[in-house]
């Protein structure tokens, strides 16, 4: 009996050679001129089926067209919060009279059939519970203060924000490229790229969270919108500090890029480099000087530490099911990633930057904007799937967001303060 690949289970006929009723074979049950076992079972369990159930489930599992397998087996669960747990034992009985009238079967189809009858009053049994959790759920409503908010007399990065980086070790032309674009296409004009695009996810950013807190503490006089500046770019490709490398170092390279104040220093490291903590629960952090009045953003390079957790998508996760990885937009797995966690940061630093302004949980170690959203790409994402996202036709590559320069990129969701939920792009 086969019940996982959601083929037909195996029965005899009469002559005891062996067929699937499927309707792609096309024997359908009710064209069958004398009812088979395993057609016969499927008609009795109609039947009782429809005794319990008003005769409802006729329409909603559509019987006896349908074969016995696995998706009949989801139908019968699935329509079974209208069968009792007394109805149930009932079902259950007129399954065990339907052998004991049969006594001819083949032992082989009894067997086969009892445990497939076994399995599916478990289903309808279970689906019960499930239902009645799944409504407590729906009834449930967390505490506000619980929800990721704004903390009064907290501060936002806004107005101008210039942007420093540090190319700690070696990046080829290519990859700073790809990183630079993002930045730049963060406020470029709206005709600069198609929708979705990476200026439309950082519209959201500003509209919903710096620009509220913004017009508050400057009564209304600060700038309209936020706009992201490149600054500066420095390169340290023989890693002063070595390739292996403590946070203090990296608070310390920040220093080094002399962000101003409001600023945001970024700290990128090779594919080489070792961080403290890299590929074991972190792919990048951002911090601040609050005397300084600047904030700094780490990203390191995954594509050979740890890309089953920092650059999945576009590898195959560390953990879970190993489905195949996504193609990468720009063509590199490593850029790829480092601009996700960087956009991930990025909207953690200017959301709470000093750690007192937008974030859920505790202050130690809170969910912001995009961490609050971790794994979600497109709609219908669950864990383990990205969700729904465009494809390139002519790479295949799978991105959300068109940037500058006819770049596409793969960016998180960011938490709707609105409707406290997650929001993709696509």
């Amino acid at each position: 009996m086969e019940l996982e690949g959601g083929g037909g289970v195996e029965c005899l006929e009469s002559g005891g050679s062996s067929l699937t009723p499927t309707a792609q074979q096309g024997k359908k049950f009710q064209d069958a001129a004398s009812p088979q076992p395993c057609e016969q079972l499927h008609l009795e369990i109609c039947t009782a089926a429809e005794a319990l159930t008003d005769g409802s489930i006729r329409e909603r599992v559509h019987c006896p067209s349908v074969p016995i397998n696995k998706r009949f087996l989801l139908h019968l669960a699935h329509i079974s919060s209208s069968i009792t747990p007394s109805s149930s034992s009932l079902l259950l009985t007129s399954y065990t009279l339907f052998f004991h009238q049969n006594p001819d079967s083949e032992m082989a189809v009894v067997r086969s059939k009892a445990a497939l009858l076994l399995a599916a009053v478990m289903l309808a049994s279970t689906a019960q519970l499930c239902m009645g959790a799944r409504r407590r759920m729906e009834l449930y409503r967390p505490d506000p203060a619980d929800m990721l908010s704004f903390h009064n007399g907290g501060a936002v990065l806004h107005g101008d924000i210039p942007v420093s980086i540090l190319w700690y070790g070696k990046f080829s032309a290519a990859q700073k490229s790809v990183i630079v674009d993002f930045l730049l296409s963060l406020t470029a004009e709206p005709q600069a790229a198609a929708s979705p695009s990476v200026a439309q996810w950082w519209r959201t950013i500003d509209q919903q969270y710096l620009s509220p807190v913004a017009s508050v503490s400057t009564n209304g006089a600060g700038k309209d919108t936020t706009r992201v500046l490149l600054a500066n770019q420095l390169s340290d490709e023989a890693c002063s500090m070595g390739n292996s490398l403590t946070l203090a170092q990296i608070t310390a390279l920040a220093t080094t890029t002399k962000p101003q104040r409001g600023g945001i220093a970024v700290v990128l490291t090779a594919e080489d480099v070792a961080v403290e903590g890299f590929g074991m629960g972190r792919c990048s952090l951002h911090g601040s000087d609050a005397g300084a009045g600047t904030a700094y953003i780490w990203v390191g390079n995954p594509a050979t530490q740890c890309p089953g957790q920092c650059a999945w998508p576009f590898h195959q996760p560390a953990y879970g099911p190993q489905d195949p990885p996504l193609v990468a937009p720009n063509g590199d797995v490593g850029a790829d990633g480092m601009v996700m966690n960087l956009a991930s940061m990025l909207a953690g630093a200017v959301t709470n930057p000093f750690g007192d302004a937008y974030y859920q949980g505790s202050s130690d170690a809170p969910l912001e904007a995009c961490t609050a959203c971790t794994g979600k790409f497109g709609s219908g994402s669950y864990p383990g799937y990205a969700g729904d996202l465009k494809v390139d036709p002519a790479t295949g590559a799978s991105y959300n967001a068109n940037g500058a320069s006819g770049r596409k990129y793969l960016l998180p969701a960011l938490y709707d303060i609105s409707t406290s939920a997650c929001s993709t792009l696509v």
